[in-house]
């Protein structure tokens, strides 16, 4: 992915993103079939894939919001990359809500619809994969020319303001986890003090825990 100069926003937090959910469904058939036969897994999986769902809604949210409409605006030659970044949102949508009725289903079922949420996730992650290269390829780029560094940071701003999970400090934790040591301290730096007293004291310790019980599958 491009990167900005220091008058441009810096956009590497993108794709800290979207590897959590490229690694998130890339994952979620072994997650999934190690809850077999395991009520308390599976309402861990359950959960994890319940905040990751949420994710994906609000960060689709604030481009929307944040980042569309503005490039329309000021790049209108490159108006059919936009409309078509819109499009796919439209179509990972109607995906998303199978994913999260399935979830919700496998978590009350149980086994019975296991193949049912592996199936809705793999069609989830292939339109939602798609979607992220094209988005990364073209459309990050005319956000770096045409986007200000206030505008930008209103994204994952309206993203945390609308995340409707309930493990804030997972996402947190994922996004973290996806950058480079330099990336991970300028988010933490950018963070107002009574955030990094959260992370620190709550946040982390919680994600640390969590995602090592969701990780150990066998």
């Amino acid at each position: 992915m491009a990167e900005a100069s220091s008058t441009h926003p810096y956009v590497y937090g993108m794709a800290a993103v979207h590897k959590i959910y490229r690694s998130s469904f890339a994952s979620a058939p072994a997650f999934i079939e190690s809850a077999v036969e395991d009520e308390h897994r599976r309402a861990l999986v359950a959960n994890y894939y319940t905040n990751i769902l949420a994710s994906v809604e609000s960060h689709h949210g604030g481009e929307e919001e944040c980042l569309f409409p503005l490039l329309i605006e000021r790049a209108p030659k490159q108006r059919d990359v936009v409309e078509l970044g819109i499009e796919e949102h439209q179509q990972v949508l109607a995906l998303l809500a199978a994913a999260k009725t399935a979830n919700a289903s496998w978590e009350s079922k149980g086994d019975a619809e296991t193949q049912e949420l592996v199936s809705a996730l793999g069609s989830l992650d292939g339109a939602l994969s798609a979607h992220l290269d094209h988005e990364e390829g073209m459309i990050v780029p005319l956000a770096i020319e045409h986007v200000t560094v206030e505008e930008w940071a209103m994204i994952p701003a309206h993203g945390v303001a609308h995340f409707k999970g309930d493990k804030l400090w997972l996402i947190v934790g994922l996004d973290l986890e996806n950058r480079t040591p330099e990336q991970r301290a300028a988010m933490l730096d950018n963070m107002t003090p009574e955030w990094r007293e959260w992370w620190g004291t709550v946040g982390e310790p919680s994600f640390n825990d969590l995602i090592a019980e969701v990780r150990q599958t066998h």
